[in-house]
């Protein structure tokens, strides 16, 4: 047993488990963004966003919530190039008015936001905590959309906020309320940023 790693590459619990990580299938918008909150709600320890097409101002709002409610939470944002729309990066502006990522709580850096360079990677879109995650998928109701997803459990969640934490840390830090309102945001200007 000591060596048993030597015969093969051993299988993971995800890859045991297969699908049964899967909880539920979203199939309605409606659903996504209420699952996504749900996620949010119930990170205590850790909770990574990534993307940067997120603009459903009630999601956003409850992300800020959460980190403004819970000091000792761990929060990772990671975006695959700038925002793509004002209400994102108006919501990096908040969540740096909210905390400081120099900071250090009880030692710990509690706030990481960064930009995956270069803009040609591929976007990756999820919300993790360490109990849950949600990941949207190209619409089963149309060519346009990212309306429907999966949620998958906390084994799975585990696996997605490594996959976050490792994102974040290769990627170029935007951590001040300046460096932000200096992305090029492709749909409208940040709140207090002319258009450009």
């Amino acid at each position: 047993m000591l060596f048993a790693h030597q015969d093969g590459p051993a299988e993971s619990v995800l890859e045991a488990t297969g699908t049964a990580v899967v909880v539920q299938v979203l199939t309605r918008y409606v659903d996504l963004v209420e699952a996504m909150g749900e996620v949010v709600a119930g990170a205590r320890e850790v909770l990574v966003v990534t993307g940067s097409r997120s603009r459903e101002k009630s999601y956003l709002a409850g992300i800020e919530t959460t980190v403004a409610q819970r000091p000792d939470l761990v929060h990772y944002r990671v975006l695959y190039g700038p925002p793509r729309h004002h209400v994102l990066a108006e919501h990096l502006v908040r969540l740096l008015e909210l905390r400081d990522p120099a900071a250090r709580r009880n030692g710990v850096k509690t706030l990481h936001i960064g930009l995956v360079e270069p803009e040609q990677a591929l976007e990756r879109f999820f919300v993790a905590s360490e109990s849950s995650a949600v990941l949207p998928l190209p619409s089963f109701n149309g060519a346009e959309g990212f309306d429907c997803g999966i949620r998958v459990g906390a084994e799975a969640a585990v696996g997605l906020v490594h996959h976050g934490r490792e994102a974040c840390a290769s990627a170029r830090p935007v951590e001040t309320i300046e460096a932000v309102r200096a992305l090029p945001v492709r749909h409208g200007p940040v709140h207090g940023q002319g258009a450009a």
